[in-house]
């Protein structure tokens, strides 16, 4: 985590250094008055907005050791969009209280208030009103969760919604326990929520959250060519109703490491891939749509099905051949809890 700390004052500075060893794994950058001197705080910036900037564009969490009021001031031109601003914390400088300023949900501001607080002996103060009211949260579950938020729109709809009375779900993973304050299990009405990987909007207004749980495998001819990759993967998308945001990673074998259009389309992608040596996959348990041709080839008698399964629980795609690529797709193991 990325973490930018600001204390104004020499106690402000001391209760920065507490706030930090909360998070003795991130990359921090501190800063202060440059006539304190304090070790490890770099002088504050001038001129002012672009200092601020630069660091709100860059920090996962930002925590000022101040008054509200400075933090709001320093921090207001550069607000954007809540899917994107970081997350904004404020400490009195005595550390009695810390405040969720910024991006509670979807940046994790409330989140991490609670756990400064907790460290510090002191009393967090989160403002939200679903968290206040104790209903679901369906930004921040999302987002702890990993799965797409499809409308910001209709998040907040849904939150506003929640306060009133209670919202159906839908869900193509199986869900295990109760439900929160907040939610009903439905699949019609004028305002819901689906958990799918399909696409499914059984309701006159959905709003479609979308797991990241599934792996690409993906095997090709020599210098394939990425546009060929990209056609091949969105048409076994297609056919198989699947939506390309639920799509988490991509595997081949390691053979194809270099292979320029298979990196090609899955950096476009924003896709992590990984490659594995034929011992691996042939260690792969399952049922195969085996080939000798690939086997003399690669050492393995199928690549996609199998890298697919690295990693994952079953496989819900065969092996796909179009144009010199072949395309498998699996599942990891994916059940919903809210408790």
């Amino acid at each position: 985590m990325k973490l930018a700390v600001f204390a104004y004052s020499r106690q402000g500075c001391a209760t920065a250094r507490r706030a930090m060893t909360c998070f003795p794994d991130s990359e921090c950058r501190a800063y202060t008055m440059e006539r304190f001197g304090e070790v490890d705080f770099a002088a504050l910036g001038r001129p002012s907005k672009p200092f601020y900037g630069e660091l709100f564009a860059w920090a996962d969490l930002m925590i000022f050791v101040s008054s509200c009021g400075i933090a709001v001031r320093e921090i207001a031109p550069h607000v954007k969009d809540k899917k994107t601003d970081p997350a904004v914390i404020c400490i009195d400088e005595l550390g009695r209280f810390v405040i969720s300023l910024l991006s509670g949900h979807i940046g994790g501001a409330n989140e991490w208030t609670a756990f400064i607080a907790e460290k510090l002996g002191a009393t967090g103060v989160i403002t939200t009103a679903t968290d206040i009211n104790e209903k679901f949260s369906v930004d921040s579950w999302a987002v702890k969760n990993g799965c797409v938020i499809d409308s910001m729109r209709l998040a907040k709809a849904v939150s506003a919604a929640v306060l009133e009375h209670s919202v159906p779900l839908f869900s193509e993973l199986p869900i295990v326990g109760a439900l929160p304050a907040g939610l009903v299990f439905g699949d019609s009405g004028k305002l819901g929520v689906s958990l799918s990987w399909s696409g499914k909007c059984p309701f006159e207004e959905t709003l479609l959250l979308v797991p990241k749980f599934l792996h690409l495998g993906i095997g090709c001819r020599r210098g394939i060519e990425a546009d060929k990759v990209r056609f091949a993967v969105k048409n076994v998308l297609e056919d198989n109703n699947i939506d390309p945001r639920a799509v988490k990673c991509a595997a081949s074998i390691d053979i194809k490491s270099n292979e320029a259009g298979l990196l090609e389309y899955c950096r476009e992608a924003g896709l992590e891939i990984s490659f594995y040596p034929a011992e691996t996959l042939a260690a792969v348990p399952g049922d195969f749509s085996g080939s000798d041709f690939v086997k003399s080839v690669t050492g393995v008698d199928n690549v996609c099905e199998r890298a697919a399964l690295v990693g994952a629980d079953k496989l819900i795609v065969r092996k796909t051949a179009i144009n010199g690529v072949t395309v498998a797709i699996a599942a990891e193991y994916s059940e919903v809890r809210f408790g």
